[in-house]
């Protein structure tokens, strides 16, 4: 199934993917969603936020489509020169098994959802996760439909070309009322992970800051240093800053996205924005690294929050449920995918720094677990991210068996 997504939206100078929320790429990518929902005959509803739900509902006389089910599932969008792992993963496995259950014969007793939520990545608006924070509330519509592109276009406009109405954004009680319990499968994007299998025991605090350097543009052949009001200066010094505050504080802080004005080779620049990305394993050293940034020089002009996500801390019943059955299905399974035997001692619970639209469902407070399929590379948000095909192939085996203990209710 992935094998079928390669193509779209693929970069052929790097081999990664530029998959932006709502562009042709993504598009593409939907459509894929709804065949493949079609192929399963699942029922598919787009939700008012652009979020995606195919349903595998009980054949009994007393089932209702407003049902609080189970849902797994992921996203398709991607981060500019991205994997091919980062969320279709899930999205596939998602399908997988439910072909798996119905090859056993199961018939769930609750309904069984996969989704594919919208804009997870925030790599052309800015915000993550912007499906999941829309539909549970989090994110304000009026905010979601001013944000803006690096074209100048916001996402109202950028919906309305998509044959989508921007006014119907916003929180949906009704479609969340649906998510009895989520379960996301993800590849791991670290080293925590040493079995072919684990589920999240949680996701660190962690958010993105706009600073915005001002200077003033002049000839860059023509103006004496001394004359210079240079904000790139300003910029360089926060990126040793924030590296250096990171290492005081044991936390991460990256810069990975910046914008000059007026972005001229031969221009002395009169404004420099900058994203940073800071993240820990507590709230407290997260938001005093920031404030130390914000206050370290005159040349920071404004620093603003664009998105926050708490310390996301999985329930703890639910993620030694979801470890308890994978285990069993894994232990129990015999199969010799690709490369030879499989073999596994149990199912690891592992802490992430990543944030995952799973996050935003549990802050909400939807009972949510997520299952890791082992990275061997460690590189993620890259397009050598990886992961073996034996390794899907258990995180598959262990997902299917999750749903069908969930769904028997």
């Amino acid at each position: 199934m992935l094998e079928a997504l390669s193509d779209i939206g693929r970069i052929a100078r790097t081999g990664g993917y530029r998959r932006d929320a709502w562009s042709p790429a993504d598009l593409e990518l939907r459509e894929w969603f709804r065949q493949e929902a079609a192929r399963r005959g699942l029922d598919l509803d787009e939700d008012r936020n652009g979020n995606l739900w195919a349903w595998w509902r009980p054949a009994s006389a007393g089932a209702s489509a407003a049902d609080s089910g189970v849902v797994t599932g992921s996203h398709l969008d991607s981060v500019r020169d991205g994997g091919a792992f980062d969320g279709p993963l899930g999205v596939a496995s998602a399908f997988l098994a439910v072909d798996l259950l119905r090859a056993r014969g199961f018939e769930p007793v609750r309904p069984l959802g996969v989704v594919c939520f919208t804009d997870e990545e925030g790599a052309r608006f800015g915000v993550p996760c912007v499906g999941s924070r829309l539909l549970t509330g989090v994110l304000d519509p009026d905010r979601a439909r001013r944000l803006t592109d690096d074209e100048g276009d916001t996402l109202a406009d950028v919906l309305d070309r998509a044959g989508r109405r921007p006014g119907d954004l916003g929180a949906d009680p009704e479609t969340l009322a649906r998510v009895g319990v989520f379960v996301e499968l993800h590849i791991e994007q670290g080293r925590a992970l040493h079995e072919p299998v684990g589920v999240a025991e949680g996701i660190w605090p962690h958010g993105r800051w706009r600073f915005d350097f001002q200077g003033e543009a002049n000839h860059a052949g023509t103006t004496a240093l001394a004359d210079r009001d240079d904000p790139m200066l300003a910029y360089a010094r926060a990126v040793l800053d924030a590296r250096a505050a990171a290492e005081r504080h044991d936390a991460l802080a990256t810069f990975g996205k910046v914008r000059v004005e007026p972005g001229s080779a031969n221009a002395v620049p009169s404004r420099v924005s900058a994203w940073l990305d800071a993240r820990g394993a507590d709230e407290e050293r997260v938001r005093r690294l920031v404030a130390e940034l914000a206050a370290s020089g005159p040349g920071a002009a404004d620093v603003a929050c664009e998105s926050w996500t708490p310390e996301v801390v999985f329930d703890a019943s639910l993620r030694d449920r979801v470890a308890a059955v994978a285990s069993a299905a894994l232990a129990s399974t015999d199969f010799t995918p690709g490369s030879g035997s499989y073999a596994t001692s149990g199912v690891a619970a592992v802490p992430t720094g990543a944030g995952h639209d799973a996050g935003v469902l549990a802050v909400a407070g939807v009972p949510t677990a997520m299952l890791f399929v082992r990275n061997p590379t460690g590189v993620s948000h890259s397009p050598r991210e990886f992961a073996e095909p034996a390794d899907c192939h258990a995180g598959v085996v262990a997902l299917a068996a999750v749903l069908e203990d969930l769904c028997r209710g």
